[in-house]
């Protein structure tokens, strides 16, 4: 690669580095089930779920923030509140879906077995709905196990 090249291949990359980083960290409890899991996860069962939403941006506001705490969280949590917490979330064509919300549970149905992978992306991708810079979404299934989206 010429020095040329290179210069400007380090200049692309310093222009695209962020230098500020945020994360606020969201509780909620849910239900779920792996439909065709070969193990204990395919029976239902609960979690309490630790969920991190990071942001990243090179450039504050006015009063020295990335984005505020509280906005992030009244974002996030608000979405988590009225879709997952609390909730049994389940593969759409899991049979167990009809009997549960014929019976009155609070369901909510994903195209895909609810993983943490994919419990992560859905809520990267909530927040970015929302405006967020989301750059991360961390969800803590257990204090030692945790699945990770970005971009």
């Amino acid at each position: 690669m010429s020095l040329r090249r290179l210069i400007t291949y380090r200049e692309s990359l310093s222009n695209n580095l962020t230098m500020y980083k945020i994360v606020k960290q969201i509780d909620f409890s849910y239900a779920h089930r792996l439909v065709d899991y070969p193990g204990k996860c395919a029976f239902l069962h609960g979690h309490n779920g630790l969920v991190e939403i990071e942001i990243s941006g090179s450039e504050l506001d006015n009063l020295g923030m990335l984005v505020d705490f509280t906005e992030v969280k009244t974002l996030v949590e608000e979405w988590i509140d009225q879709h997952l917490d609390h909730r049994t979330i389940l593969k759409q064509d899991d049979p167990l879906a009809e009997v549960l919300k014929k019976e009155g549970e609070k369901v909510f149905l994903m195209d895909t077995n609810p993983t943490a992978e994919h419990l992560a992306r859905l809520i990267y991708e909530a927040a970015a709905k929302q405006g967020l810079r989301v750059t991360a979404v961390r969800l803590w299934e257990t204090p030692a196990s945790m699945a990770e989206y970005s971009e």
